[in-house]
């Protein structure tokens, strides 16, 4: 009996060591189900360091120094014509959209997407799955500044739903095309050359494989992919090393919200 109460005692305490690494999540958990409106595709903001690894992971890839990466991460997150004007189509959008989405824009991993166009200056730009269009506004954004810059670039978004895209409006619109349909459809049709590629459509592995399969014949020595499934499947890895490619992966951190973070894989060749 002596040893058995020992035994209960230990698990309790090993059971209260391992509930401190949740506590706060949990805590995170209570708070979104009564502020948030969000049941898909979360936003979220993230820990200052996962930023500055952020801004190490694409000054590798893209082969600018990391102190401009991390002056183009500043970029959009100081960004308040961008935050504005989320706030303000998501507050005008239909009941039903407004029903399942939060006005304040929190831009997670786009930041790095950003970063990326920033840093490689890309003409064609393809993302497939828009979903409500927050990633193609903060893409189009970077396209904004580049043109400021001199550097002319243009976002198509691929979605099978009538409806995604609806953030894609107004100064944000005259960078970016909506083409509705089948990705895989979209991106065989597609008669461009593209210099990014975003993938974050149909989650299911055979699917991504395919449209990097369709891609590949469309993109140019140095175009960079950068993958929304790589935390959950290794269909970027796996693509990069038939095609010699190099991958990355980092991972989100985010702060005050219970879920764990996606990332970016990172599929991109390296310059001789």
């Amino acid at each position: 009996m002596f040893y058995w109460h020992l035994d209960r005692q230990h698990k309790q305490q090993r059971r209260a060591l391992a509930m401190t690494y949740y506590e706060a999540r949990l805590k995170s958990l209570e708070r979104w189900v009564t502020e948030s409106k969000e049941t898909t595709n979360f936003t979220y903001d993230l820990h200052p360091t996962n930023y500055a690894y952020l801004a190490s992971f694409v000054a590798i890839v893209t082969g600018v120094s990391e102190e401009t990466v991390s002056q183009y991460i500043g970029e959009v997150l100081n960004d308040e014509q961008l935050r504005t004007h989320v706030k303000a189509v998501t507050e005008g959008a239909a009941v039903e959209i407004r029903s399942e989405s939060d006005a304040e824009a929190r831009f997670a991993r786009r930041v790095g997407w950003y970063a990326v166009v920033r840093a490689t200056k890309p003409k064609v730009i393809v993302e497939t799955g828009v979903d409500k269009g927050l990633g193609a506004c903060v893409l189009c954004a970077a396209l904004m500044a580049n043109e400021r810059e001199g550097f002319s670039g243009r976002y198509f978004g691929t979605d099978i739903n009538p409806r995604a895209g609806w953030l894609l409006t107004g100064v944000y619109q005259t960078f970016g095309t909506m083409l509705y349909g089948d990705s895989l459809q979209s991106l065989t049709e597609f008669s461009e050359t593209v210099h990014l590629f975003i993938n974050d459509s149909d989650h299911s592995t055979e699917y991504e494989r395919k449209e990097y399969e369709l891609v590949k014949r469309k993109l140019t020595d140095r175009a960079v992919i950068l993958g929304d499934n790589a935390h959950c499947n290794s269909e970027l890895h796996d693509f990069s090393v038939r095609n010699n490619r190099q991958f990355l992966y980092w991972q989100e951190w985010p702060i005050n919200h219970w879920y764990p973070g996606c990332g970016i894989g990172f599929s991109f060749r390296q310059s001789k």
